[in-house]
């Protein structure tokens, strides 16, 4: 291999020739000493096992989402970064999140989601601080799409006017301290701007080397067609887990295996609850934890749907794994192109679920799990009505 003349490519330069070719790019945990160029001049499988001593919880697989010249390699559990400071109740000091955050770099994670709207541009900072000196191994997530005005979310309306795409690309590239975005969302639809604009502007900033790819938050099957038709959908971002399962109903995920589009579920523990941490005596921090308006974080919501919870217990009590285990494990056994993206505050809790990324179940299990799990009903819905306005049925 070239490395020395791979090391003197700038990472832009790099990344232009790779969004050119339409290659995907793998990046590599440090315990492999391998540099992005490297691996993609190697043409190493995207699914190749990385090597970690069997005592460490980490990703040692990859997943592809999307496909053709929106393929995205990436670890195949990434890392949900709102908690970090925002909407998730208490949280540790920011070194110690810093920590844990480079803590999940060395164990293999290459994906780190963040948006704009988390803390408006504070988790963005936080998460670039983390990330400093391991971008060339990490891709970054952020998303676009809400309207604010001096700093302050206009919670009735939506932004996905080209300019306001523009604007937000440019503040998370200097927020991040990165010079491309690896995914870039649509985080709601906005009405009054068609997918095709949207679309547009974003095939624009993939040539300009600003994002390497795309996707959309919570939106239908025709939505999704139409923008593919414009540039390459890598993946849909949606909530997915056993308390919400509308992207089987609606069509959604089946749309994405048909069109190679990847799956990159959200809140994949139902914010928690399906850790098992969470009861009706939980008390939430009622000045940083959106948790305590949602209708199914109620006590008597929380009450019955507990039952939930003790079926997972159940199941992965004669399997040795925890219920967040059990939810993990059974999201990536669904489909290979679902990369799940579970966010802690908690060395232990990253640990619990990268454990996840090596159980296996059999056909006959997921039937048996889906089967105890789809008898007892979900109480209480899953947003507010403003909320759930947001969500395209």
């Amino acid at each position: 291999m070239k490395t020395e003349q791979n090391n003197e490519m700038s990472r832009r330069s790099f990344l232009k020739q790779t969004v050119l070719a339409g290659t995907a790019i793998c990046i590599t945990p440090t315990l492999e000493k391998v540099t992005a160029a490297e691996r993609a001049i190697a043409g190493k499988s995207s699914t190749s096992v990385t090597t970690f001593p069997a005592s460490m919880a980490a990703v040692r697989m990859q997943r592809t989402l999307g496909s053709g010249k929106a393929a995205f390699t990436v670890s195949a559990m990434g890392y949900g970064c709102m908690g970090l400071n925002h909407n998730r109740s208490q949280y540790p000091s920011k070194d110690k999140e810093i920590a844990l955050v480079r803590e999940a770099v060395e164990r293999g994670v290459t994906l780190f989601d963040t948006a704009e709207s988390y803390g408006y541009h504070i988790n963005e900072k936080l998460v670039g601080e983390a990330l400093k000196g391991y971008t060339d191994r990490v891709f970054v997530s952020s998303k676009f799409g809400h309207k604010f005005v001096n700093g302050v979310q206009v919670k009735t309306e939506e932004d996905s006017t080209p300019a306001n795409i523009r604007r937000v690309c440019e503040n998370s590239l200097r927020n991040l301290g990165v010079e491309t975005l690896g995914m870039f969302y649509q985080h709601r639809i906005d009405p009054n701007t068609p997918i095709e604009i949207v679309a547009e502007t974003c095939s624009e900033l993939i040539k300009e080397g600003k994002i390497l790819h795309w996707g959309m938050c919570e939106v239908n099957t025709e939505t999704i067609r139409r923008a593919h038709k414009i540039c390459p959908v890598t993946a849909i971002q949606s909530e997915y887990h056993f308390m919400h399962r509308a992207v089987e109903e609606n069509g959604v995920l089946a749309l994405c295996e048909e069109l190679g589009i990847g799956f990159v579920p959200y809140s994949p523990l139902n914010r928690g609850f399906l850790g098992g941490m969470i009861n009706e005596y939980t008390q939430f921090d009622t000045t940083n934890d959106n948790r305590q308006t949602l209708p199914r974080f109620q006590p008597e919501a929380i009450r019955a749907n507990y039952r939930i919870v003790e079926v997972l217990n159940a199941f992965g009590r004669t399997r040795g794994i925890t219920p967040a285990q059990v939810t993990l494990a059974w999201l990536m056994n669904k489909k290979p192109f679902i990369v799940p993206i579970p966010g802690t505050t908690k060395l232990s809790h990253l640990e619990e679920n990268l454990r996840a990324c090596d159980i296996v179940f059999s056909a006959e299990e997921m039937t048996e799990l889906e089967k105890a799990v789809a008898a007892i009903p979900v109480v209480g819905s899953r947003y507010d009505a403003l909320q759930e306005s947001k969500i395209q049925k």
